[in-house]
């Protein structure tokens, strides 16, 4: 009779958070930001404002004007479109923060476990835990006076 098996350790996975509340209307709402932030929606609105714009200028004669000049028709669809985009943006941009969060949260999670290993390690080893955050707010105070530029020079340099 062997040792008894214990669970391997899960660690959760961001996009298996994300994967969990992400629904129907996110996944569209995502598509739709997607593809309105594509050249190819550049290229498409391009084409669609030349081709009414010349169509509404009598290029093709009478006939072919719906909407003439100042284009009234057009800039109301234009406007509609820029209002739902821009809910898009916002919806999309709501979501980046959530998935920020859940991954601050996971590093968060993963700081803490490499911390406590350590701890078990280091003690385990005979490592003395005083002596190595004191070394640990050594290099992090050089650390941030090199970042704000006012780190001194090492000796004989």
């Amino acid at each position: 009779m062997g040792t008894p098996k214990r669970p391997a350790v899960r660690i959760a996975r961001e996009q298996d958070v994300l994967a969990q509340v992400r629904g129907t209307q996110d996944r569209i709402a995502d598509a739709i930001t997607v593809w309105a932030g594509s050249m190819g929606f550049v290229y498409l609105h391009a084409l669609w404002f030349t081709v009414w714009i010349v169509c509404n200028m009598g290029v093709f004669g009478a006939g072919a004007i719906w909407d003439p000049f100042p284009f009234g028709l057009l800039t109301m669809i234009v406007s509609l479109e820029a209002i739902f985009l821009s809910t898009f943006v916002m919806v999309s941009q709501n979501r980046q923060a959530a998935r920020e969060n859940v991954r601050a949260d996971l590093d968060f999670e993963t700081n803490v476990r490499s911390e406590v290993w350590s701890i078990h390690m280091g003690r385990a080893l005979g490592v003395d835990p005083v002596e190595v955050e004191r070394r640990v707010q050594e290099l992090l105070a050089e650390n941030r006076a090199r970042m704000d530029g006012t780190a001194q020079p090492p000796p004989g340099k």
